[in-house]
């Protein structure tokens, strides 16, 4: 059986658009990226008390975006 990848496709997050799509048509490009450097702090901030590795894969998930938004 695969394992759930909780990390890029978790279940609650299903349907014909990704969330994170909708929330940058949603946003000006300081807007979004703001939004983008509050996720990479709040997952850099947590994982050592929460997820731990699992905050880290969201940290650089993020900073990916981040990395391609510049």
């Amino acid at each position: 059986m695969k394992e759930k990848d909780l990390v890029n496709n978790p279940e609650h997050y299903t349907g014909d658009i990704e969330c994170i799509e909708c929330i940058r048509a949603s946003m000006s490009k300081e807007m979004f990226i703001g939004y983008l450097k509050g996720n990479i702090m709040k997952y850099a901030w947590r994982f050592e008390k929460k997820n731990g590795k699992q905050d880290v894969a969201k940290l650089m998930v993020y900073s990916k975006y981040l990395h391609d938004e510049l």
